[in-house]
């Protein structure tokens, strides 16, 4: 894309509010997007984070219920509900370390600085706040998430406004270390959706950019 098609994606999108339930991501667009997940940026890499994708009609219905009763959780194509760990641990710096490991073929050996560093720093240290570092972290993947959305052509709306705590008992995470942070819903406008229609507001660039 060039620089003038990424501006156009980008005043493209909106908070939609309203999808036209009829219509579905395709799978080849669905994998995209799972991709800018995977490839999202973490603090050293370890991807302390889940992104469930709930397809249920049912469960649905149980979050929508948990969401305010706000129609996009049951309307969208595919419904993406972030978690983040609640610790880091031990197990989480050897898991990283063993597929570093496996995907850049070294020996175990040569990673064992790093893995004291991490050692040192995230689990004997206790971090002090954990979960939240780790929520920190969902949201740079919302950020990937919504942008490659945009760039599909393919709608979204980030969704905060819900119950984690009802969340975390609807999906079955009580008790497994992760905890639900938000939500984002995808799929196409309603062709009936207001907002859509309506410009985007924005601070001035002289505002929010300051070159030093």
């Amino acid at each position: 894309m060039n620089n003038r098609q990424i501006e156009e994606s980008l005043q493209w999108r909106y908070a939609t509010k309203k999808f036209d339930s009829t219509k579905k991501i395709s799978e080849a667009d669905l994998k995209t997007l799972q991709d800018s997940l995977v490839l999202t940026p973490t603090s050293y890499g370890l991807q302390m984070m889940k992104f469930l994708i709930v397809q249920n009609p049912e469960m649905r219905e149980k979050l929508k219920a948990s969401s305010w009763n706000q129609s996009q959780v049951t309307d969208c194509s595919h419904f993406v509900v972030f978690a983040a760990r609640e610790n880091i641990s031990e197990n989480d710096i050897n898991r990283l370390i063993n597929r570093t490991a496996q995907v850049r073929q070294m020996p175990h050996e040569s990673l064992q600085g790093f893995k004291d560093m991490l050692l040192n720093n995230l689990v004997k240290k206790e971090h002090p706040d954990a979960l939240n570092w780790n929520k920190k972290q969902t949201y740079i993947a919302m950020g990937f998430l919504l942008e490659t959305a945009a760039m599909l052509k393919i709608d979204s709306v980030p969704m905060e406004g819900l119950d984690p705590a009802a969340y975390d008992k609807i999906l079955g995470l009580e008790g497994t270390g992760w905890k639900t942070c938000m939500a984002v819903a995808l799929g196409y406008r309603s062709s009936d959706d207001k907002y859509q229609h309506l410009k985007k507001v924005r601070f001035p660039e002289s505002e929010l950019i300051q070159f030093i």
